[in-house]
């Protein structure tokens, strides 16, 4: 077990929907410090906890990336939350500009801040290192089709790391969340799980040190398919696109 109870904890995107639901938990679980970064802190103004330090951080800025890393020397536990999903057709015109800007945030952003703050988790005993993924990363959801291929960069990523990152100690842990009901999935259809249940189902899943997490019934549903079959799993989301466009 890896209680929170005292723990130092970043987390990025935590202005709103999971990230924002993210640092309320851990704030409920009694960590001693929480670095809650966003890209503009006036947003994290209803933060109103002494034990909160507001950075600024835009994941696609690698100087932002450094200065709120130097501001967070002791941190012991990171949660990269930030995500954007812009959710065009392959064929729509600006595809190839919408999938360069998920990628620099999904992928690449996760990436940069891996690489600036493992040094950091290595000096205060190792570390943890949480990654929100997306189940859209292991079987391409084609609504979101270059959102999902960066969250499949991501989930990529998140094996190489924890390999990588063992000899030091650190834990790396993926997060595979299914539909939450936030901004980002506002014109999608279908059933969200609150950001609240997830946030709770991903902190208990790190306390119980658990590698792969799918924090809502959604997720669990998916992973146990994609688990048992990718292909299986590739069919039936194909079964559910066509289902939906008839």
């Amino acid at each position: 077990m890896r209680k929170l109870t005292r723990a130092i904890v970043l987390v990025t995107g935590a202005n709103r929907g999971l990230g924002r639901a993210l640092a309320d938990e851990l704030l409920e679980r009694g960590v001693k410090k929480l670095y809650a970064a966003a890209r503009d802190p006036r947003t994290l103004a209803a933060l109103d906890d002494p034990r909160v330090v507001k950075l600024r951080l835009d994941v696609t800025d690698a100087d932002q990336v450094q200065r709120a890393i130097d501001a967070a020397p002791d941190v012991q536990i990171v949660i990269s939350n930030a995500g954007l999903a812009l959710g065009t057709a392959l064929e729509g015109p600006g595809v190839l500009d919408q999938a360069q800007r998920e990628m620099d945030v999904n992928y690449f952003g996760p990436l940069r801040l891996l690489q600036r703050i493992a040094p950091t988790l290595a000096k205060n005993g190792g570390g943890v290192f949480v990654a929100v993924a997306s189940v859209a990363g292991l079987t391409n959801v084609p609504f979101l089709p270059t959102y999902a291929a960066s969250k499949a960069a991501l989930h990529s990523l998140i094996q190489a790391a924890r390999v990588l990152l063992a000899g030091q100690g650190a834990s790396v842990v993926g997060v595979y969340p299914g539909p939450i009901d936030t901004d980002m999935s506002r014109g999608l259809a279908i059933p969200k799980t609150a950001p609240r249940d997830v946030a709770i189902a991903i902190l208990d899943g790190v306390e119980a040190g658990r590698e792969d997490i799918f924090p809502d019934p959604f997720a669990l549903d998916f992973g146990r398919a994609f688990e048992a079959s990718p292909k299986d799993s590739e069919r039936r989301v194909a079964a559910m696109m066509a289902g939906a466009a008839a």
